[in-house]
């Protein structure tokens, strides 16, 4: 089995925030926005705009958190955490701790991927590829509830054949 690559801590960049910063997005461009990620068949594709000081828009969704998008604030374990994004994607569908499943929120229909009840990908569904919406870490116990319910429910209801 394989395991998720190794964490990048700040700390590996003496606590320079600048230089950890580019390291991470150099990952993101070279890793995941033009890492010809594949799922399920289809090319997965990241948000480019609105960018914000020349950074992908998608790039600030993995490493940032807040629910106010011009308010959002570096997360150090998303940060951290940011090459599991297409180590995840790459082996959701035959790694036995990788849990997938589908949801809807309204219109949009999402498949996701969940490390160990630790880290989750939002790939979102459009026609001919996926969008890669969100990575977060899965630390609070109410979030951990909500998402155990929907999968078991997607689970019970059938799912299991992916989309």
């Amino acid at each position: 089995m394989t395991l998720p690559p190794d964490l990048l801590p700040l700390s590996a960049f003496d606590g320079n925030w600048q230089n950890y910063e580019t390291e991470l997005y150099r990952i993101f461009l070279e890793e995941i926005a033009h890492g010809g990620l594949r799922f399920r068949g289809l090319p997965v594709r990241c948000r480019r705009h609105t960018e914000v000081s020349g950074r992908w828009a998608s790039f600030w969704h993995l490493v940032q958190e807040g629910p106010v998008e011009d308010k959002r604030l570096p997360d150090l374990r998303r940060c951290e955490r940011i090459r599991w994004v297409p180590w995840m994607i790459m082996n959701g569908d035959a790694h036995p701790a990788i849990q997938e499943w589908m949801n809807a929120r309204g219109a949009e229909v999402n498949w996701l991927l969940w490390y160990q009840e630790e880290y989750l990908v939002v790939l979102g569904r459009r026609m001919d590829c996926w969008l890669l919406k969100t990575a977060y870490c899965t630390e609070k116990s109410g979030r951990i509830r909500q998402l155990r319910r929907e999968r078991d429910a997607w689970i019970a209801a059938g799912g299991g054949s992916g989309p």
